[in-house]
């Protein structure tokens, strides 16, 4: 069992939680395993949590991006390999599966958008398809890929995209950005004049009115997304702390696989409800962009 070659569970654990990262390291940093500082400041890969750390800002999550990004296009790919196959009369069993959930989405977006769902109801699909692929991986075993990896010199590897910040809360910006577009399509200049004058309908307390809605906009998305990353997280320190429990010892090998089982079944349940909330929250803030007060 991979958590056995590390000195304590705590170890295990804070491992499986660094990202792969890619970043500028500056010069003067304390490098990994006391093997002395950096001469220069250059771009490289961490070799541990500290020089992540150090990187700050001016780094990337390479594992998030790389997931991330193969799982969506994955998801589109699926969908076009989908539509291509459909037919007229009786549909097969992926086609059947494929209806269901467009419909059952469609269905979803006409009771919370009041108004022309042509763009909004594929939206959602590929917000649910997309965060749905993501938080499966969770049910991956935890040391599948990543072990193999590290035997290959690959040290850190985080396969489930949303259990980083920076994926949950870059999908949501990405949602804040559509928000405002359509409060602008539909608005115009009317939506200046909302956040001016809501609630406070005086221009004489238009800063208060300001800020107060800018927190209110800005919250939203934070919101939305720590909500995805938390679940998320939480359930994966969960795993981490099951995978630990194989290597305590041959007596809490059934209590371990008794405690994955059931910890993965109802993880299930998780996953799909949060791709749902994901979705859901991301059409009722598009709903909202386009009403007036």
């Amino acid at each position: 069992m991979a958590a056995g070659q590390y000195e304590n569970a705590g170890e295990y654990i804070n491992h499986h939680l660094v990202n792969l990262t890619y970043g500028r390291l500056p010069a003067g940093t304390e490098l990994c395993y006391g093997s002395g500082v950096a001469d220069t400041t250059h771009w490289t890969f961490a070799g541990c949590a500290s020089e992540a750390a150090a990187m700050g800002f001016m780094a990337f999550h390479v594992d998030s991006l790389m997931w991330a990004i193969g799982l969506g296009i994955f998801v589109m790919f699926f969908l076009y390999r989908a539509a291509q196959r459909a037919s007229a009369g009786v549909p097969g069993k992926l086609q059947g599966f494929i209806e269901m959930l467009v419909e059952f989405i469609n269905n979803n977006v006409k009771e919370v958008f009041h108004g022309r769902t042509a763009s909004i109801a594929p939206i959602a699909l590929t917000v649910f398809a997309w965060v749905f692929m993501m938080n499966l991986m969770k049910l991956v075993p935890v040391d599948l890929i990543p072990y193999p990896l590290e035997l290959m010199g690959v040290e850190y590897q985080k396969i489930a995209a949303t259990t980083d910040p920076n994926v949950t809360l870059g999908m949501a910006a990405f949602v804040l950005i559509m928000v405002v577009t359509l409060s602008i399509k539909v608005k115009g200049w009317g939506f200046v004049k909302e956040l001016c004058l809501t609630p406070f309908n005086t221009w004489f307390l238009f800063p208060v009115n300001l800020f107060l809605e800018l927190v209110g906009l800005l919250a939203k998305p934070v919101s939305l997304g720590l909500r995805l990353f938390g679940n998320m997280f939480a359930g994966e320190v969960i795993f981490l702390l099951i995978a630990a429990l194989f290597a305590a010892g041959i007596f809490f090998l059934p209590l371990a696989a008794g405690l994955q089982v059931l910890w993965a079944i109802f993880h299930i349940l998780v996953i799909v409800l949060q791709a749902f909330i994901f979705m859901i929250l991301t059409v009722v803030y598009l709903a909202m962009a386009q009403e007036d007060h």
